[in-house]
Formats: structure tokens, sequence, C-alpha cells
């Protein structure tokens, strides 16, 4: 599955926050994808980092997560939610605050 696949088969709900599963699974995607690996071998419980995410391929998924959320996605947060599952559920739990505003 590619990031555009996994993007409309988990894409976030206008009315409320994205689920926490949908952001998994759009991470699992975008980390198969750019890492060549089958989506199996993601564990989203180890640390990004140990798929040897840089800081050039930190702020990629995090603007590319962003555009597709509708959010400002910080690329510090990869180090402070250091797996897949804790990243997912910071951003989650902290939608609204991420959102950005309508135009």
């Amino acid at each position: 599955m590619t990031t555009q696949q996994a993007e409309a088969q988990a894409t976030p709900s206008p009315a409320g926050p994205p689920d926490a599963e949908a952001v998994k699974q759009w991470l699992v995607a975008y980390m198969a994808d750019m890492l060549e690996f089958d989506h199996s071998e993601v564990n989203t419980r180890l640390p990004l980092g140990r798929y040897g995410l840089d800081s050039t391929a930190a702020v990629a998924l995090t603007g590319d997560l962003g555009n597709w959320l509708g959010c400002e996605i910080d690329p510090r947060l990869l180090y402070e939610h250091k797996s897949i599952d804790a990243l997912a559920e910071f951003i989650t739990a902290n939608y609204a605050k991420l959102r950005k505003p309508e135009k």
C-alpha cells in the first residue's frame, strides 16, 4: 500500500479528531513506503529512531502527516513521542490544539 492509498483509507473525519488507529495506519504505511518494508515489518511500539529516521525524514514525515490531518505537527514531537503508538495517541488527544484554523 502506498502513502496515497493509506490516506484514502484513513481519511480523518472533518467533524472531529482522527481516530488513533487511522493515524497509526497512516504512519505504518508511510514508514513502510519510505523504507521499502512490508507493513508487517513496522512495529508501532518501537522507537522511530530504530528505523533510521533522521532529521530530514522527520521533517518530511511530520509535514506530510500535518498536511493529511490539517494540523501543524512539529518534528520534535517524533523525539518526544518516540513510537508510532505514542505519536498517534498524542495527536489524537491534542488534535484540537494542533488543528490549522479554517480559512
